[in-house]
């Protein structure tokens, strides 16, 4: 039973990612399309209004396409693990996102200590882009968000990352359900909209997927606070 339950498991999974696959194809027509209807000499502004919304909504899909790509990924396990200096990954999440962050106000605040984890490259950018895009994204105005990371001793799987942000107040019986797919905080609560409820849910995934652990609370005076465990990298790796 446990081997039907198994086989059952791994056949959504798979299915899952070749459905994801399949869709990208379509909404990349789809925005191709609208797009170059949108810079014809003829089209009126109309057009142009009805094509931005069909552009934001085309958007949305390809991120949600993508979301459940990667979650469906995450469920297959690790392809590729190597010696991942987890610092400059952030590092570079961090610049990528300043600009991002002062357009809405926030203060990105970096305390990165070299640290060496064993996993997917790939799939620890994502994990970081995450927690940063959604520490920005359900902030508040002059808010914050710190980073730190810390050293691993290899073979011992120990607080890798650490997270907190600024935002609206979350009660702590909410917080879990953060973490669920498709779920997100309401919008008369943050004033946001669009999310496709995945951001939480994959980073959970991705450090499953390591065998590390996940600790997300709610924060003190608002927002949310990441707690994330990670195992040790074995050897430096190579410069990049």
């Amino acid at each position: 039973m446990l081997d039907r339950l198994a086989q059952g498991y791994d056949g959504q999974s798979r299915f899952a990612a070749n459905a994801s696959h399949e869709l990208r194809t379509p909404l990349a027509v789809q925005r191709t399309l609208i797009e170059v209807a949108m810079e014809a000499p003829e089209a009126g502004d109309n057009l142009r209004q009805l094509g931005t919304q069909l552009l934001l909504t085309n958007a949305r899909n390809e991120r949600l396409i993508e979301g459940m790509l990667v979650l469906a990924e995450c469920d297959q396990g690790l392809r590729v693990t190597v010696p991942v200096r987890l610092d400059t990954l952030a590092t570079r999440i961090m610049d990528d996102h300043k600009q991002l962050a002062a357009s809405n106000g926030i203060t990105l605040n970096g305390e990165l200590w070299p640290s060496v984890v064993h996993g997917d490259p790939v799939l620890l950018e994502r994990l970081l882009t995450n927690l940063v895009q959604n520490a920005i994204k359900y902030n508040v105005p002059n808010g914050h968000v710190w980073m730190q990371t810390t050293a691993v001793h290899p073979g011992e799987v120990a607080r890798a990352l650490w997270l907190r942000n600024t935002g609206p107040t979350i009660p702590a019986e909410m917080v879990p359900t953060l973490l669920e797919p498709f779920r997100r905080m309401a919008s008369e609560r943050t004033g946001i909209t669009g999310g496709a409820g995945l951001g939480l849910s994959i980073v959970r995934s991705i450090v499953a997927a390591h065998g590390g652990k996940l600790q997300m609370e709610a924060g003190p005076e608002g927002g949310l606070i990441a707690d994330i465990a990670l195992p040790g990298g074995t050897q430096e790796p190579e410069p990049e």
